[in-house]
């Protein structure tokens, strides 16, 4: 007897409004990124009102200015999250069909092209207003995790981005014709890992109360480019242990290659998300490095 966790009753939308022949709805993701960036946008102001936490007592930006960042922020995730989906993911499928490239209702967002566009964002954010770069990233560090959590979480509620099958105790039998095609091997009902909650915990939770640790007990925001290396390599570490039990985009997987690596080093292979996932890690740990020389000097 299979022992999973039957999928739960909720809709991806939470509420549905009709008007005039046309159903507006607000869905769980939506929802989820509006209250990441409002939480994010919440914890940098918190950080900026404290200036004890800072070097030399001087926070890198006013709070005006994080109200400000908070646009740069949103375009930045938003089309960054869109091409990078179209650039990593379906190059060929978009450059057949450009026209389908602003369609984000239809789905398709990438976590690493959203983080370049917020990265670019704040670059160029930052030297409009003179700001030092490594303290406002430290400081967009911290206030990220919470909404990745959020994130990872409506992807489960969407019932999308699951996990390969398994037979352990707390797999998850989601719905629906592909999540239920798991091979030949598997006869019957086909529990899945919920891989999205993996994330949520890992990129989320696990990564914020670290952060959080490191800025406000560890005073680490008097080193420029600890937290932000510390959530790189935290991010890049917590992605690459989950993909070894996520599905595969359904693009990358053919018969000879069923478990959708996209590169190879031998006889090992590696996913998308592990190879975008290996330069941040390597970020990451550099920055924390330099911190760490830069203090010794």
């Amino acid at each position: 007897m299979l022992l999973a966790i039957p999928f739960p009753p909720i809709a991806p939308e939470v509420f549905t409004i009709s008007f005039g022949g046309f159903d507006f709805a607000l869905r769980w993701y939506a929802l989820a990124y509006i209250a990441g960036l409002l939480v994010g946008w919440w914890i940098m102001a918190a950080l900026m009102r404290r200036p004890h936490l800072w070097p030399n007592e001087t926070p890198p930006m006013t709070v005006p200015q994080v109200e400000n960042l908070l646009t740069w922020v949103i375009v930045g995730v938003v089309l960054g999250g869109r091409l990078g989906y179209v650039v990593f993911y379906q190059p060929d499928y978009y450059l057949a069909n450009p026209g389908e490239i602003l369609m984000i209702w239809q789905g398709g967002m990438s976590f690493h092209g959203g983080f370049l566009g917020v990265l670019i964002a704040g670059l160029i954010y930052c030297w409009r207003i003179n700001a030092p770069v490594l303290q406002v990233a430290d400081a967009m560090a911290v206030a990220t995790p919470i909404g990745l959590m959020l994130g990872r979480t409506a992807n489960f509620i969407n019932a999308e981005l699951w996990g390969r099958p398994t037979e352990l105790p707390w797999g998850v039998i989601f719905p629906g014709s592909a999540a239920q095609d798991c091979g030949p091997e598997i006869v019957g009902i086909c529990a899945r890992h919920p891989s999205q909650l993996y994330e949520a915990l890992l990129e989320g939770l696990f990564l914020a109360v670290l952060l959080f640790w490191l800025a406000y007990r560890n005073r680490s925001l008097m080193q420029p480019g600890v937290l932000v290396g510390a959530f790189l390599s935290g991010y890049g570490v917590s992605r690459a242990l989950v993909e070894l039990v996520r599905q595969p985009d359904p693009q990358f997987v053919t018969e000879t290659n069923p478990m959708g690596y996209v590169t190879f080093l031998g006889d090992i292979g590696f996913t998308m998300g592990q190879v975008l996932s290996a330069p941040m890690i390597a970020i990451g740990v550099g920055l924390m490095l330099g911190a760490y020389l830069r203090r010794r000097r």
